[in-house]
């Protein structure tokens, strides 16, 4: 992950994740549902849709995160970085500190991911506390490996990525307070903000280590440099804020489009008693032929 690409895999990834739930938050709120995501029905309930068969949340964060850790093991092409101890020195340093704990990091997140499969795939219920404990596990790791990641580097990279521990150690949080109290509004919208933002800002830091647009460097050693580091993360919040509010604006538009397409006009629709008798059901015929002029 020391590398422009390695940081843009985990950045573009959050931001197809976070982008994913924005939609589902607000399509729920649209609808007002109770829950994000209602939980699978029982094994021996489950339909035959690939939704319900098929834990796929799960399989992205395993195949995801393993595309990262294989990356950081072998890229680029003829690296090898899977020796943890070099035993040809006679004090045996450890190797590829920074390489290892992003390794450890994505590790964490794919665990995460087969705790998903295994909740949908084997349990005969779902088991949703325990996605949430293994997500936020995942993220406390996150925050505890940079916590150590950072030592050693100079001014900038410190602050680029203490503000990235920012949003990460919120998520974290709200996913703890998840396992113990599901299906709150306010938790929704925030997880899912801090996604954004986190994801957001993780771009960002491609461009201010890596890339930055106008060809000169960032400069550790310039307080107006690092002056604008926090503003621009102050940004970030407010930008993904308003992402989040356009997301919910085009849902609305969508809802309301599909909602007109799939209502006709003239046409109504009645629930249909499940133990109807005959004479009811030519009843219900005969009143719908009236109402539509006897076609």
């Amino acid at each position: 992950m020391g590398t422009l690409v390695g940081h843009l895999l985990p950045a573009i990834g959050f931001l197809l994740i976070s982008l994913y739930y924005a939609v589902l938050l607000s399509l729920a709120l649209l609808r007002g549902h109770r829950v994000l995501k209602p939980p699978l029905p029982p094994k021996e309930k489950r339909g035959h849709s690939l939704w319900q068969r098929e834990p796929l949340e799960g399989m992205v964060k395993v195949v995801f995160t393993f595309t990262g850790i294989l990356g950081e093991l072998f890229y680029p092409p003829g690296v090898n970085r899977t020796r943890l101890v070099d035993w040809d020195d006679p004090q045996r340093p450890f190797l590829f500190k920074d390489g290892w704990q992003h390794i450890t990091m994505y590790s964490f997140f794919m665990f995460s991911g087969v705790v998903d499969i295994v909740s949908q795939r084997c349990l005969a219920r779902q088991n949703v506390k325990l996605e949430r404990a293994a997500e936020a596990l995942a993220f406390y790791v996150v925050v505890l490996l940079m916590a150590t990641h950072i030592e050693n580097k100079n001014t900038l990279e410190i602050r680029v990525h203490v503000l990235f521990m920012v949003p990460t150690f919120l998520l974290a949080l709200m996913l703890n307070i998840e396992v113990w109290v599901p299906d709150q509004l306010a938790l929704w919208v925030l997880k899912t903000w801090m996604v954004l933002v986190l994801s957001s800002w993780l771009l960002q830091l491609c461009v201010v280590l890596y890339a930055p647009p106008s060809g000169q460097p960032w400069r550790a050693d310039s307080p107006t440099d690092m002056a604008f580091l926090t503003t621009f993360f102050c940004w970030h919040l407010g930008l993904m804020a308003l992402l989040l509010a356009a997301i919910y604006g085009l849902c609305s538009l969508w809802v309301r489009r599909y909602s007109s397409w799939m209502a006709s006009p003239g046409v109504k629709y009645k629930m249909c008693p499940t133990e109807a008798s005959r004479e009811e059901l030519e009843r219900l015929r005969q009143e719908d032929e009236l109402q539509d002029g006897g076609v």
